[in-house]
């Protein structure tokens, strides 16, 4: 049995980790004389017997086998066993039954795999050295959809949409080659401008990760996609099922310090754990169902005929702030106490950066009686680096307002004061850097 050849972690980020699992799992038989082959045959036996499982097998050979150990180089009284990990519900090292409610369950390694928590913490040190003084990376976790792709099922394309499939010779090569009908899967797949540049440039920097609310089979395909060549992720998938916390994605069943990973999400709510450790992804909505779904409005980039700009789009911004994370954690920083930095600090240095100097009126953009410093506007424009008062004063730079009749609305406009809707601070917000105040007009309500 080789965690190392199956595990999502067989890669030059975890080589070291999936050694050691292999090693707990291997040292019974490769001290106790039995052959890979024999130990091949033993399973092609069970197969074509089918009176008991693979499972069943993995316990009894694995308990044997650490029975056979110790009769033979150890006494099993002079150590007890803190149980690090289990395969199946047996202890890795010492074959006995385990049950540890608390043990991480790593199910995409392995099904049935679970790590002790000291075991983890310990393997994350072990790694995070490696990690930050010889191969200099970060980690990277990826959403799948509205971040790096968007995907809808057949039944949904729209009649406006469907020269995607008619006419696909005449569509332009860059979304020909970028746009995929999954018969098996019934539905369609377009890739984001620019992901492929993306991924290639990200994974210089960064030990990626692919972390999805999705099922595994329809990750697997979309990683099929984005990673024909098992360059980026190997099989570091981490799809639904695998998660600890039902509707919840975690970082505690990724295998590195939260200190050093970074999150691209379209979504915040899913990481109540890590929004520090969060880039938050404007959504990719390329299907018209997309838009629909969320509750927009609008026409999607199919009924446009368009698409984002490679260049200018969220993954060429997003790049450039990972680019500038990564200088400034290990660069700028110097060579001393490298392994006490922290990567969210990084992340809201760079961020603070973005509205540095302003200082913001909001008015018409809370509800009556709201509490103006409990809304998501004022947090992230002060995330940003603005300052944010409910009272206007010649310090004002900007009035941000739902309606351009409003008495402060009116000030901005006497003053000579930028007045802005509320989409200002969100684009600023996502592409990390100040707009352009006059591509946000405020249209008057009265």
């Amino acid at each position: 049995m080789s965690l190392a050849e199956d595990s999502p972690i067989h890669s030059s980020s975890s080589d070291d980790f999936a050694a050691i699992l292999d090693a707990e799992l291997d040292a019974a038989s490769d001290l106790s004389g039995n052959s890979e082959e024999g130990a091949e045959e033993e399973e092609s036996s069970a197969e074509d017997s089918g009176d008991r499982s693979e499972l069943d097998l993995d316990h009894e050979r694995v308990k044997r086998q650490k029975v056979e150990l110790y009769s033979g180089t150890l006494n099993p009284q002079e150590e007890i066993c803190t149980h690090p990990g289990s395969y199946g519900g047996l202890c890795m090292k010492c074959g006995k039954l385990v049950d540890d409610d608390s043990a991480i369950s790593l199910k995409y390694i392995n099904e049935n795999l679970r790590i002790a928590n000291d075991e983890m913490a310990r393997l994350r040190d072990k790694d995070f050295k490696d990690l930050l003084c010889h191969r200099k990376k970060l980690y990277l976790v990826l959403d799948l959809d509205h971040t790096l792709l968007n995907s809808a099922r057949l039944t949904d394309i729209k009649e406006d949409e469907t020269y995607l499939i008619n006419q696909r010779d005449s569509l332009p090569d860059t979304l020909k080659t970028s746009l995929f009908r999954l018969d098996r899967m019934h539905m369609m797949t377009k890739l984001r401008p620019f992901v492929h540049t993306f991924l290639e440039e990200a994974s210089n920097l960064f030990e990626m990760y692919i972390y999805t609310m999705g099922e595994r089979p329809y990750a697997l395909a979309m990683a099929d996609l984005l990673d024909p060549g098992n360059k980026y992720f190997h099989s570091r998938i981490i799809a639904q099922g695998d998660c600890t916390q039902k509707y919840q994605k975690g970082l505690d069943i990724v295998l590195g310090r939260e200190s050093v990973v970074l999150i691209l999400d379209d979504t915040q709510a899913v990481w109540k754990e890590n929004k520090e450790n969060l880039i938050l992804m404007d959504r990719y909505h390329f299907f018209a169902s997309s838009c629909k779904n969320f509750g927009f409005s609008h026409k999607s980039l199919s009924l446009l005929k368009t698409d984002e700009s490679e260049t200018e789009g969220a993954l060429a911004t997003v790049l450039k702030v990972l680019q500038q994370v990564h200088c400034l954690f290990f660069d700028k920083g110097g060579k001393d106490n490298i392994e006490d930095r922290d990567v969210r600090q990084v992340l809201k240095t760079i961020r603070k950066e973005v509205l540095k100097d302003c200082k913001i009126v909001f008015t018409h953009v809370f509800p009556t009686n709201f509490t103006a410093e409990h809304h998501h506007l004022w947090k992230i424009a002060e995330q940003l680096g603005a300052t944010c008062s409910t009272e206007v004063d010649p310090s004002v730079t900007h009035v941000v307002s739902g309606d351009a009749g409003t008495d402060k609305s009116r000030w901005a406009a006497r003053e000579n004061k930028f007045l802005v809707n509320p989409g200002w601070i969100e684009a600023s917000n996502f592409l990390w850097r100040k707009q352009p105040e006059e591509n946000f007009s405020v249209k008057s309500k009265r």
